[in-house]
Order: structure tokens, then C-alpha cells, then sequence
């Protein structure tokens, strides 16, 4: 399960170390990709496939679905931690996510996101805002 909220310097290569915590997860390499959201996520190649799975489709698929897998997989790279531990993040990705020098990984359970400090901060205050409203729209099951 990744959870938590850890801040990263972006070193002069664009990279960021994966916390310590989180680097179990991606031993065995990761895929980053475009969030819909103005941000990055990152999924073990296990839940990446389980992803795939659930997005297949074929160039006869209604436009949202063929949009959707652009989006999803046009923008999606495999990458592997360094021994220390950083992933190169790449240009088309910073870029969407107004990286600068500093990112924020969030755990999402089974992938986790990767923000620009400041958009994250920006986002972080309206999750704050609206916690009551979008704790009482939620069904827990």
C-alpha cells in the first residue's frame, strides 16, 4: 500500500530520489505517466498491468476511450530506480506537471502521484476546503 505525502528536491538531471519507503514497491522498476490532474502517477509494473487490463481498446472504440488510452499510454514510460534510488523524470511529464525544483509524491494505496510543490499546495487547500463535502458525497462500502 503506498500512503503518505513526502517532499523531493529535483536535482540539475531532473531526477528525485523515491522515498524510502515506497522503493519496495518499485524494485522492479516503474511506469510514470500523465494524471488527469496536473500531476504525474506512478504505478508498479504489477498494477500497470492490472491498469492496461482495464483499458484496453481497439481504434473502433467511442472517441473517449481512444482519448482516454492517448492520454493514458501516449504519455507512459518504464523506467528503473538508479542505486540510489532516483528515477529521471521525463520532459513531457515535467512539463504537464509544472515541475520545478521541488515535487511532493502522495500515496494513493495502490499508485501514488507526483506534484509540483506549488500545484500540490493549491490542491492541498481545496481538498481542506471541501473535506466535509466530499466526505458526505462518499459511499464507504
Amino acid at each position: 500500500m503506498l500512503t503518505g505525502q513526502y517532499e523531493c528536491r529535483v536535482d540539475e538531471k531532473w531526477r528525485i530520489a523515491i522515498p524510502a519507503k515506497l522503493r519496495k514497491e518499485f524494485e522492479n522498476g516503474l511506469v510514470l505517466t500523465r494524471g488527469v490532474d496536473k500531476c504525474m502517477l506512478i504505478y508498479s509494473p504489477a498494477e500497470w498491468a492490472n491498469i492496461s487490463a482495464q483499458h484496453r481498446y481497439s481504434p473502433f472504440s467511442p472517441s473517449k476511450h481512444r482519448m482516454l488510452g492517448r492520454l493514458i499510454f501516449g504519455s507512459c514510460y518504464e523506467l528503473t530506480m538508479d542505486g540510489q534510488g532516483r528515477i529521471q523524470l521525463p520532459a513531457p511529464l515535467r512539463e504537464h506537471a509544472q515541475v520545478k525544483d521541488t515535487v511532493v509524491i502522495v500515496g494513493q494505496n495502490t499508485f501514488a502521484e507526483i506534484w509540483s510543490k506549488e500545484l500540490w499546495e493549491n490542491q492541498k487547500a481545496l481538498i481542506d476546503e471541501q473535506a466535509w463535502q466530499l466526505a458526505e458525497g462518499i459511499e464507504i462500502r
